[in-house]
């Protein structure tokens, strides 16, 4: 079996690419819902904490945080469609 650090340029630039692609499709979402994920993800908060953040009620955080992963999602599978 293949160490680690042998197998793999190819994988370490696939990994890059689709940091980078999801970074893009982050930046690509309406604000509220980019606000969400980078809250959630990035610092680590509770839908909870992020509901006071942004004066809005848990359960509307918990929406927009679903229709950002289904945006980010759906622009994934179509570049996967394109690969």
């Amino acid at each position: 079996s293949l160490e680690r650090d042998e197998e793999q340029p190819e994988e370490r630039m696939e990994v890059i690419e689709l940091k980078e692609i999801l970074a893009d499709a982050v930046e690509k979402l309406p604000e509220k819902e980019k606000m969400v994920v980078t809250l959630y993800y990035y610092e680590e908060l509770t839908l909870k904490e992020i509901s006071k953040i942004m004066g809005v009620s848990e359960s509307r955080v918990s929406q927009l945080h679903t229709k950002a992963i289904l945006r980010m999602r759906g622009k994934l599978e179509r570049i996967k469609s394109v690969i």
